[in-house]
């Protein structure tokens, strides 16, 4: 019976990934959305689907998942014989893209999420609220940052070797939705509901959170923009996990 859960679990999972594929490319292609709009809904709402990995048994169907997406988004490119592929490119590639010839950003995304998932697994898997805390800030704190930095941003911060430029409203904002959404992983997975993984208390919950925001901000303002998918999840779930020792115990 638990098999069959997962299955389940996994099968809503790609269904969930394939309709917010397909809907922002389908939309992009009838001209409705800006190729920037199709992507970032893409970038905000395909990684929700890890969201089932504490729910199962088997904890490797996430790797299963994360690593399709990954050959995905690696074969998406202009010279792709597959035309499903090529339109997929067409609808979310970015100009940057063209050159390394398949959707570079999107398959970050999909790394940092396949090897998060596989440490976790491997070495905490009762802990599998902090890597969904640090995949949540790369889908939605990143996203929302770069919208309000676009929009508002007027003192910018510019450092030199990242060849990137960051503003402080833009920054801000990342901090502030990131311990928000880390508060309500830690406080959802680790606390409420009745899951298999390590109870932490509320006390807890708020120092995770943030220093959860804390790190992430600092990564992000001093990430190059094509690798803060990797750079902005690993590194700040990383350096919780290890801070976890000292914090639970």
């Amino acid at each position: 019976m638990t098999i069959l859960i997962d299955i389940i679990l996994v099968i809503c999972a790609y269904l969930y990934v394939l309709v917010v594929i397909t809907i922002p490319k389908y939309l992009k292609e009838k001209g409705k959305i800006t190729k920037f709009a199709a992507r970032k809904t893409v970038h905000l709402l395909a990684g929700l689907s890890i969201f089932i990995t504490p729910f199962l048994e088997f904890y490797w169907y996430s790797l299963i998942i994360s690593g399709s997406m990954m050959l995905l988004t690696y074969l998406s490119s202009k010279e792709s014989k597959v035309k499903q592929l090529r339109s997929l490119f067409d609808a979310i590639g970015e100009e940057s893209e063209e050159k390394v010839g398949y959707l570079q950003g999107p398959f970050n995304y999909c790394l940092s999420i396949f090897i998060l998932m596989l440490f976790f697994s491997i070495f905490a898997p009762k802990m599998f609220y902090i890597p969904i805390s640090g995949i949540l800030i790369m889908i939605i704190s990143d996203t929302l940052a770069s919208v309000v930095g676009k929009k508002y941003g007027k003192i910018k911060i510019k450092i030199k070797w990242t060849h990137t430029e960051r503003t402080i409203i833009g920054s801000f904002t990342l901090f502030l939705t990131a311990f928000i959404l880390s508060f309500l992983s830690y406080l959802l997975f680790g606390t409420i509901l009745p899951t298999s993984q390590q109870v932490i208390n509320l006390s807890q919950v708020i120092i995770f959170s943030f220093l959860t925001s804390i790190i992430a901000a600092i990564t992000e303002l001093l990430s190059p923009s094509t690798y803060d998918d990797l750079t902005v999840p690993i590194i700040t779930t990383l350096i919780i996990f290890l801070l976890s020792y000292s914090i639970i115990a």
